[in-house]
């Protein structure tokens, strides 16, 4: 008999997007632990796995799509029973971080939400967390134990590369403070120019812009519009008007996460761009796809962050060691 454990990996899935899970499962060739997950007539969360997890290497996805607080609290707890069943250590995999907006305080008694997920996750028993494309980077100083923050970027910019290598590109963020990510977009598709969309807002009222005014050279131009995530529907659609009321040729929206709230989809639909490009870090419905949008896989990146973890590799391997 060997002295030495042999480890074991194994793939735990919410509910909130199983299709996601079975592809990284798929590509990492493992099968998802059965689980009996159910509510209870008042809401409560019931999680028992139908395997044995003693000393297992654990790996909980979730996406964090609405409704947001029920499938955090489901992870919350099959962390908990992972815990309490003697897994030897948990990695919690949120492709879309819940809560990232809420990063710091812009008035007083403000909270600071997306601290209090990251000790939600600790007290739980999380060991180590894998998210993709956070909102701001600091989010990952928040938890006190590794993070592995993964990019979604080389994986959009190949699509856009592919699809639109013969254009003159502009790549265009939606506000100042994305200037940093659209200089790393414009060197990965070959070295173009950058714009941005100077905007103004009325702090009292969210999700609402006032103003548009464009900086940058785009007319006659692909504007490739980039930005981590699309929630309303808003900031996004009325860049791409904008873009066009200036003489852009073409506009293409490409973001990471495609929350869709309410009637995002129609007005992106809409909007006049020529394609929208979203990953699958959380599930867009049927109801909510239209003929323009493109959906891509986050799976295979994914499932190669879990191998790296599992095998204790090097993650930033993955994106030639500039992650």
């Amino acid at each position: 008999m060997s002295a030495t454990p042999k480890k074991s990996l194994m793939l735990f899935s919410g509910r909130a997007h199983p299709e996601l899970a079975e592809e990284v499962a798929k590509h990492l060739d493992v099968t998802i632990t059965p689980q009996s997950a159910y509510d209870f007539a008042n809401g409560e969360i019931f999680v028992r796995f139908e395997e044995s997890v003693r000393g297992c290497d654990a790996f909980v996805i979730q996406s964090h799509c609405a409704p947001i607080n029920q499938w955090l609290m489901e992870q919350l707890i099959m962390v908990d029973a992972l815990k309490r069943a003697s897994a030897k250590r948990i990695t919690v995999i949120m492709p879309f971080y819940p809560y990232a907006r809420q990063d710091k305080k812009h008035r007083g008694r403000e909270p600071i939400s997306a601290r209090l997920v990251a000790d939600l996750f600790k007290t739980a028993g999380a060991d180590r967390i894998m998210t993709v494309d956070l909102h701001t980077a600091q989010i990952q100083g928040f938890f006190d134990g590794p993070v592995d923050h993964l990019w979604a970027m080389p994986l959009l910019a190949a699509h856009v590369k592919e699809k639109y290598s013969g254009s003159d590109i502009t790549v265009v963020s939606p506000d100042a403070g994305r200037t940093k990510l659209a200089e790393k977009w414009a060197d990965t598709l070959g070295g173009y120019p950058i714009a941005f969309i100077h905007k103004t807002r009325d702090p009292l009222k969210p999700n609402e812009v006032v103003a548009n005014r464009v900086v940058g050279e785009v007319r006659g131009r692909t504007c490739v519009v980039i930005d981590d995530m699309v929630d309303t529907g808003g900031t996004i659609a009325k860049a791409a008007e904008q873009l066009l009321a200036e003489g852009a040729k073409e506009v293409i929206i490409a973001a990471t996460h495609g929350v869709l709230s309410r009637d995002a989809a129609d007005k992106l639909a809409n909007c006049g761009a020529r394609e929208v490009i979203f990953t699958d870090t959380l599930p867009i419905p049927e109801e909510k796809r239209f003929p323009r949008l493109t959906v891509l896989s986050i799976a295979p990146l994914l499932a190669r962050a879990i191998q790296e973890v599992f095998e204790d590799g090097s993650v930033t391997s993955l994106f030639d060691g500039n992650a």
